[in-house]
């Protein structure tokens, strides 16, 4: 159980408890919205050309309000921003519940949540990221993550099956059309949404960002050690500077930051920003190699190439759901072992070899056990690269570096089905898989090699105290 991380989820706050419900119940919603939309828009008559550019103006409009909610979610509150984000979710609900229209249903999944891809959509993700972060100590955070990311994954797979079993029932009866049924999927969708809203609303203040403290010292001796170590151009594995002894300042040194004005626009320190864009370049490539094999692809490449029944591909992606869910279990008890960073390479670069060999095989079985595969281990690198993140910046830098990060891999992700529908028109998709499985390697191997011996804030700070008491 321990190894499972089950005592540290079941004896974790509520507030933790109550993030991990949320996410579940969101990403149930998004699976069975994403099950259907594409079908709902060619039921009233778009055609797939607007369809296509419907998912992309989404996604845009997506990356756009996210960025915005995520980097003043601290200052204007996070239950608030998690609340609007509900309400939004709500409204986008009942307009696809009841218009028809086709730029009504553009301005409603812009402005508000529709996922196109049953991924996470919205200012949610970064904003409880956060949140979990400042409830969990360093010692339980990888298993909260575990659980939090096993939720979100376990609703998606448990979303799409039920919209589809509920899709089958409601038009076998009697005056139920198509497209009845689908707009009846938007309304349980929209009542999700105020289900969220509710959950958000039992949020303790806990969940709100705590004061600077002593944040001023630490940036002030870990700046120094860090910063030039992660903009230099020497990547041997050297011993990490000690921190130098600094004096804790007094009022008449430091009377900017105890009297400091409430502001609703966060303060990324050097170290932080440094650590950001570095990050922020190699997620894109991953990210980017995510959009180039996405669900929808895979799908279309066992489709044409094995004929494959949907019956069948909606058992195998489920059963890849599942699987991909509850590895993130054993990332991190494995996290626990041999570290973060390690956890993250060592269980995505699998997964990349193992995409890349998709298209290979000329019968459809291997190519299959090639995919089971590749869900054994694609999510893994998600929970400790989670608790990786935010152990490596402040606390109250947590909410827009995540924000931040999330907007970043969404534009990245969006340029890849470009690439693979231009593939496949050439007749030449498996390309897009062998050109996503190295992107993703190189991915690992170029973290692995830039972080390497990377020592985290609270380590760091850690290892201070305990020298400063056996002083």
């Amino acid at each position: 159980m321990n190894e499972l991380g089950l005592y540290s989820i079941l004896g974790s706050s509520r507030d933790s408890k109550l993030l991990c419900l949320q996410r579940f119940v969101r990403l149930f919603a998004y699976g069975a919205s994403t099950l259907i939309l594409a079908l709902y828009l060619s039921n009233l008559g778009v055609t797939d050309a607007r369809i296509g550019l419907f998912m992309s103006m989404t996604l845009w409009g997506d990356v756009v309000i996210s960025f915005i909610l995520t980097l003043f979610a601290d200052g204007l509150g996070r239950r608030r921003i998690l609340m609007l984000g509900a309400a939004l979710m709500t409204a986008s609900g009942l307009v696809f519940t009841f218009s028809g229209n086709y730029w009504v249903l553009v301005a409603a999944s812009i402005f508000g949540v529709i996922s196109p891809s049953g991924n996470e959509i919205g200012p949610f993700k970064a904003i409880e990221e956060s949140t979990l972060s400042q409830l969990s100590s360093p010692d339980i955070r990888s298993d909260i993550f575990a659980w939090y990311t096993l939720l979100g994954n376990a609703g998606t797979a448990s979303g799409m099956i039920t919209c589809g079993w509920l899709m089958e029932w409601l038009q076998s009866l009697d005056d139920w059309t198509t497209t009845h049924a689908h707009r009846f999927i938007f309304g349980i969708y929209a009542f999700l949404g105020i289900v969220k809203l509710i959950l958000a609303f039992m949020l303790s203040d806990k969940c709100e960002p705590g004061p600077p403290k002593q944040e001023y010292q630490k940036v002030t001796e870990l700046d120094n050690i860090e910063i030039e170590s992660l903009l230099s151009s020497n990547d041997d594995d050297e011993e990490t500077p000690r921190p130098r002894a600094v004096p804790a300042p007094t009022s008449k040194t430091l009377p900017q930051v105890t009297k400091k004005k409430h502001s609703i626009f966060p303060s990324i320190s050097p170290t932080s920003r440094a650590i950001l864009l570095k990050l922020s370049i190699l997620f894109s490539f991953d990210s980017l190699a995510s959009g180039i094999a996405t669900a929808s692809w895979i799908t279309y490449f066992f489709t044409t190439k094995f004929s494959l029944p949907e019956g069948t591909l909606g058992t195998l992606f489920f059963t890849t759901s599942i699987i991909a869910a509850f590895s993130n279990l054993v990332a991190s008890s494995i996290s626990k072992r041999i570290g973060l960073l390690k956890t993250m390479v060592f269980t995505h670069l699998p997964s990349a070899i193992f995409l890349a060999l998709i298209p290979l095989p000329p019968t459809v079985f291997p190519a299959m056990t090639f995919l089971v595969l590749r869900a054994c281990t694609q999510n893994m690198d998600q929970v400790p690269r989670q608790a990786f993140l935010a152990a490596a910046v402040l606390p109250s830098e947590r909410t827009a570096v995540m924000g931040g990060v999330n907007v970043v891999r969404a534009l990245s992700q969006s340029g890849g089905p470009l690439l693979t529908g231009w593939l496949a028109g050439m007749q030449k998709i498996w390309i897009a898989f062998l050109v996503a499985g190295a992107l993703k390697a190189g991915y690992d191997l170029a973290m692995l090699k830039m972080f390497l011996g990377f020592r985290s804030r609270e380590e760091v700070e850690s290892e201070r105290e305990r020298r400063a008491e056996a002083a």
